[in-house]
């Protein structure tokens, strides 16, 4: 399914530099906290509340599992959240040839 998105309609996904980043690293991989933590050089509760904002809106999942006594959470970007970055991408590249 293709989506389009016009520039007076980009999600607020895409609004926050924070978000934009997170996107953008799960995009290629699923990654831990810990990983996107060192991607984003994110405090760890922005992190945290950015995370969960893009798993309310749908755009990531996270799976939380016990590892040697702690909890690792690993994301992983959802069919939709590709579609939107895509259709972002989409958008910008047709800003920039204009």
């Amino acid at each position: 399914m293709i989506v389009t998105m016009k520039i007076e309609n980009i999600p607020e996904a895409f609004s926050v530099t924070l978000r934009l980043k997170i996107i953008t690293a799960l995009v290629s991989s699923a990654r831990t906290f810990k990983e996107l933590r060192e991607i984003t050089q994110a405090t760890q509760g922005n992190l945290s509340v950015q995370l969960t904002k893009l798993e309310e809106w749908g755009y990531l999942t996270s799976e939380k599992m016990i590892e040697k006594k702690k909890t690792k959470s690993t994301y992983t970007i959802t069919e939709f959240g590709l579609q939107q970055f895509e259709a972002y991408v989409s958008l910008l590249q047709s800003v920039l040839q204009k």
